[in-house]
């Protein structure tokens, strides 16, 4: 389930209100005697954070399916960057950098409890359900914070820019789990920058055919040119 972009909260309404984090999106199934960490794309994460197997596979209950986020934490908030070096073909450079600065994954969503598909549940019982099975959670699982106070969130979003927070995510109450639909809200934190346009990706539905992202990089004092983001 995605979100649509606006450009402030909603003034009214029955809402969960929960930080974006700035990490990779992902969905973790736990089976019976093994766990499997997988896009929002349907690509399979587990080679890129090696480090986060065995605890997700003793601290989640088998049958589960959680929604999350994969972060790496540091002193001075989330780092993006570090996650992008984890997408490396090789094993060895991949368990330096796990070892190095390791990941953590923060809950934010329940879909199946006991081999119980939980989508056609409400939000706000699916965030109920979620809480008591993360009762016990410890880093680097987290569950990520929720409140039902609009004035609370716009805190969140004024104050926790610098940390790596990405912004507000807004949930309906009653929402169920729609795969693949805009059915979330998300208010972003507005950042502007005069880029240079570097390259580019290709679109996943049209590769050689239609452009999906350009690459933004600026110069530095030394006239080299370092990436700063992808724009769509």
């Amino acid at each position: 389930m995605l979100a649509k972009l606006a450009d402030d909260l909603p003034a009214g309404g029955a809402f969960l209100y929960e930080p974006k984090w700035d990490g990779f999106r992902a969905i973790v199934f736990r089976g019976d005697d093994d766990v499997y960490i997988q896009s929002r794309d349907l690509r399979p994460l587990d080679r890129y954070f090696p480090e986060l197997h065995d605890v997700l596979l003793e601290r989640l209950p088998a049958g589960c399916v959680v929604d999350g986020e994969i972060v790496i934490v540091t002193p001075h908030g989330l780092d993006f960057d570090a996650l992008q070096l984890r997408l490396h073909p090789a094993a060895s450079r991949v368990a330096k950098l796990a070892r190095e600065s390791p990941a953590a994954f923060v809950a934010f969503d329940l879909l199946a409890l006991d081999g119980r598909d939980l989508r056609g549940l409400p939000q706000s019982e699916r965030r109920a359900l979620l809480e008591r099975t993360l009762a016990t959670a410890k880093p680097p699982i987290h569950l990520t914070p929720m409140t039902r106070d609009p004035a609370l969130a716009r805190d969140w979003l004024a104050r926790f820019e610098g940390a790596g927070l990405d912004g507000v995510v807004v949930k309906p109450e009653q929402g169920k789990y729609e795969p693949g639909k805009r059915a979330m809200i998300k208010v972003k934190h507005a950042r502007t920058a005069e880029c240079v346009v570097a390259g580019f990706r290709w679109h996943k539905a049209g590769r050689n055919e239609r452009v999906g992202s350009l690459l933004l990089g600026l110069y530095d004092e030394h006239g080299s040119l370092h990436h700063v983001g992808v724009t769509s």
